[in-house]
C-alpha cells in the first residue's frame, strides 16, 4: 500500500514549518512511526535545514535523522521508518538524491509501505519526473527523472492569474501549457496551503484550497477542497 503526503509548501504564512499539516503528518505515520528520515539536498546549508525539520517533527512528537549525517545514506533509507523530502531547489535535490544512488531505494521502500512526504521540491521529486517544477536549473543532475511514486505531474505553489497585474510575463498556466505541447502527461496545480494524501481510503486533496488539473489538449478542471483523486491513479 503507497502512503504519500505531497504538499505545495512546507511553511504556511504566520505558521511555524510544518505547523499547518501536523495533523496530517500525525494520521499518514500513525503509532509506528517514532522517527523520520529527512532528505534535505534541495539547500544549500544542510545542518542549518536539518535544525529547523528536526524541530517541527520534534514538535509533532517524532524523532529525526538527515540522510546527509548518516555514514551511509543508502541504509539510512534501508532503515527508515518514514522519510520526509524538504522544499528548496528541486534541480539540486535530485542531482544529489541521483548520485547518491537514493533513487531505488527509496522507490523499493515506498513500493513496500513506508511513507513518504515532501513539500515543494520534495513533491517534485516525487513525480515521473521534475519537469513542472518552478526553480531555476542552478545544477545539471544526471537526469530528469525522478521517483515516480504518482503517475502525473504536480506543480506546486501554483499561483492563478492575478487581473489585475501589468506583468507582460507568461502566467502559471500558460508555463504549463507550454509543458503539454511537449509532454503527454496530467498535472496537478497545488496552491498554497494544499497537499494529496494517499492512504488505504484512496486519494485526495488536503487543506483549505482547491487544486487545478491540467491534461494536454484539454480545458482545465478544478478538484475542490477535500476530493477525491483516486481517477489520477487509473
Amino acid at each position: 500500500m503507497t502512503r504519500l503526503l505531497l504538499l505545495s509548501n512546507s511553511t504556511q504564512h504566520g505558521r511555524k514549518p510544518l505547523e499547518h499539516a501536523a495533523d496530517l503528518f500525525r494520521s499518514l505515520f500513525g503509532s509506528e512511526v517514532k522517527r523520520v528520515t529527512f532528505v534535505p539536498f534541495a539547500l544549500h546549508d544542510l545542518d542549518a535545514y536539518t535544525t529547523t525539520v528536526r524541530a517541527a517533527f520534534e514538535a509533532m512528537g517524532f524523532e529525526c535523522r538527515s540522510v546527509h549525517e548518516a555514514a551511509d545514506p543508502v541504509a539510512e533509507v534501508e532503515q527508515a521508518q518514514a522519510i520526509y523530502t524538504g522544499g528548496g531547489n528541486t534541480f539540486r535535490l535530485l542531482d544529489r538524491v541521483q548520485r547518491l544512488g537514493l533513487v531505488e531505494p527509496i522507490r523499493r521502500r515506498v513500493a513496500d509501505g513506508l511513507p513518504y512526504t515532501g513539500a515543494s521540491a520534495g513533491s517534485n521529486l516525487a513525480c515521473p519526473t521534475i519537469r513542472t517544477t518552478n526553480d531555476m536549473p542552478i545544477v545539471e543532475p544526471p537526469s530528469f527523472e525522478a521517483l515516480a511514486l504518482i503517475p502525473f505531474q504536480i506543480n506546486p505553489h501554483y499561483l492563478d492569474p492575478d487581473p489585475g497585474s501589468k506583468h507582460m510575463g507568461e502566467t502559471r498556466e500558460q508555463r504549463l501549457r507550454e509543458f503539454h505541447e511537449e509532454n503527454d502527461i496530467a498535472v496537478l496545480g497545488l496552491r498554497e496551503g494544499t497537499g494529496l494524501l494517499v492512504a488505504a481510503e484512496g486519494a485526495r486533496l488536503v487543506g483549505e484550497r482547491p487544486a487545478r488539473l491540467f491534461r494536454p489538449g484539454q480545458e482545465a478542471v478544478e478538484f475542490a477542497a477535500g476530493a477525491a483523486v483516486d481517477e489520477l491513479f487509473g
